[in-house]
């Protein structure tokens, strides 16, 4: 199965005639937040796959120039908060940052992020029962803490999601909200036995894992 994997900004060659050419062969997206939900409804248009995503600090409704009002991204597959089975891929989503403004919505502190988690938990453990595994991939916007997180509060990552890798297990955590600049800059990391990926902007990803592309 071949998974792409994207957030934060469009990329051209995604939101273009080029998709099908490029990603024809593509077997799942994953929206990691902060994507323009015509961005998501465009690729769901154009490729017959399933297309999940989390919300990112800044998504809210959207208005087009035709004075269209979207508040969610149509045909696409919501996985905040959400355990799923997609493919016979386990897949569960945990959007938005660090409460950074009070009263924002997809913005949670610590505690709330933390109390998220264990909603989840009854799930996980039904899958450990019925496919011998929590889960394969946890999609997130924001990073772990100390994990590819900025120096700037809003940018911090969530201390919780590193317990949640320790518990669970997956095999890559998938996150955006951190924009990537330099090249030099760190996009994958381990931590015990997850692999986590800063997808910003766009990430081709092989399931089972084999290699990953840029």
């Amino acid at each position: 199965m071949k998974i792409l994997a994207l957030s934060d900004r469009v990329v051209d060659s995604i939101y273009s005639a080029q998709l099908k050419d490029m990603y024809g062969d593509v077997d799942l997206v994953i929206g990691c937040g902060d994507l323009p939900y015509s961005y998501l409804e465009y690729i769901v248009t154009l490729l017959p796959i399933p297309v999940l995503y989390v919300h990112g600090n800044h998504d809210k409704v959207q208005y087009t120039a035709s004075g269209r009002v979207i508040a969610k991204p149509t045909g696409c597959i919501p996985l905040d908060g959400e355990v799923k089975r997609i493919n016979g891929l386990i897949i569960a989503g945990l959007g938005g940052s660090i409460r950074y403004r009070p009263g924002s919505e997809h913005q949670y502190s610590e505690g709330q992020m933390r109390g998220r988690i264990l909603r989840m938990v009854p799930r996980l453990l039904m899958n450990r029962l019925l496919y011998g595994r929590y889960l394969d991939v946890l999609v997130t916007h924001s990073p772990p803490l100390g994990i590819h997180d900025g120096p700037d509060y809003p940018h911090t990552g969530f201390k919780c999601f590193l317990t949640f890798m320790r518990y669970f297990q997956p095999v890559y955590m998938l996150h955006g909200h951190k924009h990537v600049y330099r090249r030099d800059e760190p996009t994958q990391s381990s931590f015990n036995a997850t692999t986590v990926i800063n997808v910003y902007p766009k990430r081709l990803l092989t399931w089972p894992p084999e290699r990953e592309h840029e």
